[in-house]
């Protein structure tokens, strides 16, 4: 694959415990969690009753996206988006499992509406007031490394800027059978082609993922912890970060920082 290159303007982020950017960097610095910080996403993009009904994968999704194009100085309705989530919201998909075999018509058209894939990503478009595409992926324990693919291959095709979000919940009742998974972890990058902020060179090949650092740890099973490698490197000041893209497969991230 030939290399692909962007520059990543801003960050955002929200884990349980570190719920923002500045707070991941200083945690990968000294190891200590800050004190009296929100336990929950509050994604001021919407209004405050949307804001309460939203789901907790909404909520940190759009919290992470508006805080990378705030800190950016971009217009969150100019941007095309890529949104990314290995499952989506496990609480709903159990929610409307266990409704569908139990009373089919006590379904909530809210819950429903909620479950799709792309919820997150219909949120922002409509909170944002935002025109412009919006792609939302799966790719299992690659959703982020494929996530970053589109951003990329979008940018060399003539976007100027993309912004780039994963994000995923935990597992809940029967599905925890198939994925223990836990906690609440959002990212997102805001890329462009000739912005201010640490240069990328991203390519893929054969090969394993980095093994977990500082916030990889912190993040523990949340599916979307295969992201944090880069969010560690860039946090760190380290040169390159691998990213688990499939099976037997990797993404390699160089970093050019300023």
């Amino acid at each position: 694959m030939t290399a692909l290159v962007a520059t990543i303007e801003s960050v955002g982020y929200w884990n349980n415990g570190l719920p923002s950017w500045a707070h991941a960097c200083a945690f990968v610095v000294d190891g200590a969690l800050p004190e009296n910080v929100a336990t929950k996403p509050s994604p001021q993009l919407l209004p405050p009753n949307e804001r309460r009904r939203a789901p907790e994968s909404v909520a940190v999704a759009l919290d992470v996206a508006l805080a990378a194009c705030s800190a950016a100085g971009r217009d969150p309705a100019t941007l095309p988006s890529v949104f990314t989530s290995t499952h989506g919201d496990l609480s709903i998909t159990d929610y409307m499992c266990a409704t569908l075999a139990d009373d089919p018509r006590a379904i909530s058209p809210t819950k429903f509406h909620n479950s799709v894939h792309n919820a997150a990503a219909g949120y922002w478009t409509i909170g944002a007031h935002c025109m412009q595409a919006a792609t939302a992926i799966s790719a299992y324990d690659a959703s982020f490394a494929e996530g970053l693919l589109e951003a990329l291959m979008q940018l060399d095709a003539g976007a100027e800027a993309v912004l780039l979000v994963g994000y995923d919940t935990g597992s809940v009742g029967p599905l925890l059978s198939v994925h223990d998974a836990g906690g609440l972890l959002g990212g997102a990058l805001l890329l462009s082609r000739d912005g201010r902020g640490p240069r990328i060179r991203a390519t893929l090949g054969d090969g394993e993922a980095d093994a977990p650092g500082a916030l990889g740890r912190h993040a523990g099973n949340n599916p979307m912890t295969p992201m944090l490698p880069l969010f560690d490197a860039l946090a760190s000041g380290a040169t390159r970060a691998t990213l688990n893209a499939g099976p037997g497969r990797a993404m390699t991230v160089e970093i050019f920082h300023d």
